[in-house]
């Protein structure tokens, strides 16, 4: 396939206000259009070819129930858009192709659910849970559970059975993956993931019951501006952490002055190392606790804002042990909230 052409930029001027909808934005001609092709290859060679998942954009990932529509989130298609979902949210679902196919591979495991209505089957029920089960989007995972697979950041399908369902779909699917070795000493996973292949199997020869493809706030229907779309995702700190002036303390005038520093060396400022380590952490902290990134971001900013204040510094030499310090303090902190609701008791 021939290389991408470079995707015109946005008029910055024009970019906050301009409806969506009229942003332009498709997947022919991006980079997720040979990324699709790849996946479609990928399932042609899991022999599911019965069911043909219908591609568009959207405002995040999602296949809306029963249909066999895959939303993309619209931010993906241009590069401009992407950044700038990054600098706003902090974190990019679909940050390179690899990442973008593992989204890909979950998402068509509610393709199948729905194209099949597995979720109405008593085996699928008895390995998964009721579909009809609440969805929260808040959910509280059991971090290194191993009743459930790895897949998507945060311990995704433990938020709920339709979920479960698309991780172990999207884990037994993923080209190369070994899940009988993976999974040996996991019984309850490798029991679905052992329930997904045999029913796999049986519905290779099978056409869907299902084939609506009808889309749900396609791009080209949104009409709100991306100022109106990032404003209302914002997400307020509120009173939550105030009280941790010590903690802070306790970090960094532990690895302040030290024996034998001339007068003429300054303490490196606290603030500037947090602001740094602050794409790594939103990711990272999410993956290991599930605490999502957007929330993730608006403490380390926080606690940035109150070093400086607070005119926290550290010796230069005793960075690692800075960042060490700092990055085990969010993710106790993000563990709190994942468990109980709060950072703080």
């Amino acid at each position: 396939m021939s290389a991408q052409p470079a995707p015109a930029r946005f008029q910055e001027s024009n970019l906050w206000s301009t409806p969506i909808r009229d942003l332009g934005l498709t997947i022919e001609g991006t980079r997720l259009e040979p990324i699709i092709l790849q996946f479609q290859e990928e399932l042609r060679r899991a022999d599911l070819t019965r069911v043909r998942p219908r591609f568009y954009l959207s405002t995040e990932w999602g296949v809306p129930f029963q249909t066999v529509a895959i939303a993309i989130p619209f931010y993906l298609a241009h590069p401009d858009l992407t950044a700038l979902h990054a600098e706003r949210v902090g974190h990019v679902e679909g940050f390179d192709r690899a990442d973008i196919l593992r989204y890909l591979r979950h998402e068509m495991g509610h393709v199948m659910n729905y194209a099949y209505c597995l979720y109405e089957e008593e085996e699928w029920v008895k390995q998964f849970g009721s579909i009809t089960q609440p969805y929260i989007e808040d959910y509280r995972p059991e971090p290194f559970s191993r009743r459930y697979v790895r897949h998507l950041p945060g311990w995704y399908a433990q938020k709920h059975p339709d979920e479960d369902w698309a991780e172990t779909f999207a884990v037994w699917v993923t080209p190369g993956l070994d899940w009988r070795a993976e999974y040996g000493a996991w019984p309850v996973a490798a029991a679905k993931l052992a329930y997904c292949e045999r029913t796999l199997a049986e519905l290779r020869g099978r056409d869907p019951r299902n084939t609506n493809a009808e889309l749900d706030e396609d791009v080209g229907d949104i009409e709100y501006s991306l100022d109106q779309y990032y404003g209302a995702a914002s997400d307020p700190l509120g009173e939550a952490t105030r009280g941790l002036d010590g903690a802070l303390r306790a970090i960094f005038e532990d690895l302040g002055e030290e024996e034998g520093m001339s007068l003429d060396e300054q303490m490196v400022p606290a603030d500037a190392l947090i602001r740094r380590l602050e794409p790594e952490l939103l990711a990272n902290v999410f993956r290991w606790t599930g605490h999502f990134p957007e929330r993730t971001r608006v403490l380390v900013r926080y606690l940035a804002e109150r070093a400086a204040q607070l005119q926290q510094g550290y010796a230069a030499n005793r960075e690692t042990a800075a960042t060490v310090a700092f990055t085990t303090l969010v993710t106790g902190l993000a563990m709190n909230y994942v468990q109980r609701g709060s950072y703080l008791p």
